[in-house]
């Protein structure tokens, strides 16, 4: 795999992580101000659930760049 592609199937699986991991942790208010949704949560930790998305992304990549590396699957053999 070249850098570029190992560049796209990282963003994508750090996205896919991301966007899986925002409903976790989340707590709306009990009375929401005025203008704002009452959906809006709290504290949405955004840092910390980026940073928890880069690791398991990262692992995932690696387990991803293994599977092409090795050929243990591929378009060949099927």
């Amino acid at each position: 795999m070249d850098f570029v592609s190992g560049l796209v199937v990282f963003i994508l699986l750090w996205w896919w992580v991301f966007f899986m991991s925002l409903p976790f942790g989340i707590k709306t208010p009990d009375v929401a101000e005025i203008g704002h949704a009452t959906s809006a949560p709290e504290k949405p930790r955004l840092w910390r659930k980026a940073m928890i998305s880069s690791i398991i992304s990262s692992v995932l990549f690696a387990i991803v760049y293994w599977i092409i590396d090795s050929s243990f699957i591929s378009l060949s053999q099927l």
